[in-house]
């Protein structure tokens, strides 16, 4: 019997009616009421094709394209491919996979940063000749170490920044025709050294690599930088909006000092940047570096291993894009970063999946148990509905049952507390859909291990207590032992134990060691007929997804997608019973000092020495020394006189 049950998502095109506002939505409105920009709204979402894209991705993807559809705009997919020892296809093409499984698609306003090279060369030419850029022959570190200044001090023009138009124009033209070796020279933009902003002392735009592209091959030996290349290629492309995470809110003059620079002076018709807070989720890692180190070191089993963030692991594992758009909607569009709490997309992905997922029956740590009141060789068949009654919705399967059935091991306690209602010596449970059992007596090995479980049933119980009128506390799970269908199935759970991975410098400490248990499971037999992206809810257990990529006719392997409660709320909890408290004294009641904090976060020693010497709460120093442009942003502000 195949369950399958996923719903293909349509192509979002239609505007959503009663989409929440935010400052951003408001910002459109107001400049399509002004008339900027003719009216038009243009965003694009802009990924760097060195990795595969993240949960942290979704939050811009739904945005862009959200607010493109929801104003009758359009959204471009460009790839803004800049550097040639970090990009591939594979990433292109994950990239533009992944967006079509969120539910959006770009038509055919997909470009590549790497397509305007040629005018991206022209504009470097026109600011040399206007006096705006220059070749400096600094190495980087020699312009950082001695040039470039402090957030507390200004830094000195280069010794090479009063070369000549000539000049400049002549080295950047042998750069280009490969006369130099990499970081013999960078074309500088020439603003202004001592500016408290450390963007705009005299930032690189062009730099020398001699690296094949993967798609322009070896045709250019100079790469514009980031900074350079995208504001123009929104130029180019006539984007109205230029939306970004607030890391990047530091670069927002140099975006607009560039654009300006080439002649795009007109407020009203140039492409502005806006920045918005980037999803951040609890155990959760956000760094692209950090993820491709563990696919390089196969600490995981690639990029869509269902334990990893990334969007295409997520799918495998068995995620909904509609659970993830809804979490975009919920988490909203703010100024302030701040951290969800991953439980809250678990909960939405609940909320999805039992819509999504028939009811069935598995065994994951199988107990035999022998129903002595049963003779051998007899089978009965029950008709098991695959939906709740309340849902209203038909389809149903059949169950055989035999003698001897399996049960979960977690399900039976030889010595149980008073509290525990399922099977124990002595006690009554109900099988789903079959007979109230009764534990008669149990069997162990030579070992003192227990094999198997004998137990008599009540013939007058049969179906649900409802309609046999015998009520017992307990209702588990069970399949036929002669009938089971056996499988491999995956428990995948958080990959890091961390609440913020990525404050450590040996990201292997912060790994759940748990993250992945396999299991040869019996399954009811209807499962047999399971084909790869199959959903399904076993019973008591979880929601389960077929493996798209390693299940076969015959032989699906099934994921756990989420469980149906949250169990590490659960046992924190339980941790936090059995833990004895004494009441705190009053002077102990003092929060701990934050560099102790640091130290028992095991931080590394750049976000202990921000802690220290400003005060910040671990976290979000291990956020800035995670994000190099988020620390320029804190080091401007505090030059500018703000508050850590």
């Amino acid at each position: 019997m195949s369950t399958s049950n996923e719903v293909k998502t349509p192509t979002r095109s239609e505007p959503e009616s009663g989409a929440a506002s935010n400052f951003l939505r408001e910002i459109v409105e107001r400049d399509r009421a002004q008339g900027k920009h003719g009216g038009r709204v243009v965003t694009r979402f802009p990924p760097e094709p060195n990795g595969y894209p993240h949960i942290g991705h979704a939050k811009s993807i739904c945005l862009n394209f959200g607010l493109a559809r929801d104003f009758g705009g359009v959204c471009h997919l460009r790839m803004d491919d800049t550097n040639p020892e970090t990009e591939e296809m594979e990433y292109v093409e994950a990239i533009q996979r992944d967006i079509k499984w969120l539910g959006f698609d770009w038509g055919d306003k997909l470009f590549f940063a790497s397509d305007y090279y040629e005018r991206l060369y022209e504009f470097a030419e026109q600011l040399i000749r206007e006096g705006k850029a220059y070749v400096c022959s600094l190495s980087e570190e020699e312009f950082r170490t001695q040039y470039r200044g402090t957030v507390t001090e200004p830094g000195k023009p280069s010794p090479y920044r009063n070369r000549t138009v000539d000049e400049n124009l002549d080295l950047l033209r042998r750069m280009r025709a490969g006369e130099f070796p990499d970081g013999a020279h960078v074309l500088r933009a020439k603003i202004d050294m001592s500016n408290p902003n450390m963007k705009m002392r005299d930032w690189p735009l062009v730099r020398i690599r001699h690296a094949s592209h993967y798609r322009a091959g070896n045709k250019w030996c100079i790469y514009p930088l980031y900074d350079f290349a995208h504001c123009l290629s929104d130029l180019i492309e006539g984007i109205t909006h230029s939306i970004c995470t607030l890391e990047f809110e530091s670069n927002r003059e140099l975006y607009d000092w560039i654009v300006e620079a080439v002649g795009a002076k007109d407020p009203n018709n140039r492409p502005h940047q806006y920045e918005f807070a980037r999803l951040n989720l609890s155990y959760t890692m956000m760094s692209k570096r950090k993820l491709l180190q563990l696919v390089e070191t196969k600490t995981v089993a690639g990029w869509d291993d269902p334990r990893m963030p990334t969007l295409s692991g997520m799918r495998r594992r068995g995620y909904t894009p509609e659970a993830i758009r809804e979490l975009c909607d919920r988490v909203g569009v703010a100024k302030n970063n701040s951290i969800v709490d991953l439980a809250l997309l678990e909960h939405l992905l609940r909320e999805d999946l039992d819509k999504k997922s028939p009811r069935v029956m598995g065994v994951l740590k199988p107990l035999r148990v022998v129903i002595e009141s049963i003779e051998k060789g007899k089978v009965e068949e029950f008709d098991a509905p695959l939906w709740p009654a309340e849902m209203d919705r038909a389809g149903s399967r059949k169950l055989p049952f035999s003698r001897e059935i399996f049960i979960e091991r977690d399900d039976f306690m030889e010595n149980p507390p008073k509290d525990y209602h399922r099977l124990a010596p002595g006690r009554e449970v109900r099988l789903r859909h079959a007979y109230v059992i009764k534990c008669e007596r149990v069997v162990k090995n030579e070992a003192g291990e227990i094999t198997e479980i004998v137990c008599t049933h009540d013939p007058a119980s049969r179906g649900e207590a409802a309609a046999s009128g015998k009520r017992v506390k307990g209702t588990i799970h069970w399949v036929s032992a002669a009938h089971a269908f056996e499988c491999e199935v995956r428990l995948y759970d958080r990959l890091f134990l961390a609440e913020a991975p990525g404050s450590l410098e040996d990201t292997a400490k912060e790994l759940n060691p748990l993250s992945l248990q396999t299991l040869r499971a019996k399954l009811e037999p209807s499962l047999a007929a399971s084909k790869a992206g199959d959903r399904v809810q076993f019973e008591r257990l979880g929601f389960f997804f077929a493996d798209p990529v390693d299940s076969k006719d015959g032989a699906p392997i099934f994921n756990r997608t989420v469980g149906l409660k949250d169990s590490w709320a659960k046992a924190a909890a339980k941790t936090a019973e059995s833990t004895p408290t004494k009441e705190p004294k009053a002077e102990a009641k003092k929060e701990k000092a934050p560099a102790k904090e640091a130290e028992k976060k095991e931080l590394s020693a750049e976000a202990k020495a921000l802690v220290a010497a400003h005060d910040l709460a671990p976290a979000d120093a291990a956020l800035l020394t995670e994000e190099p442009a988020l620390r320029a942003l804190f080091d401007s502000a505090l030059s500018a006189g703000a508050p850590a």
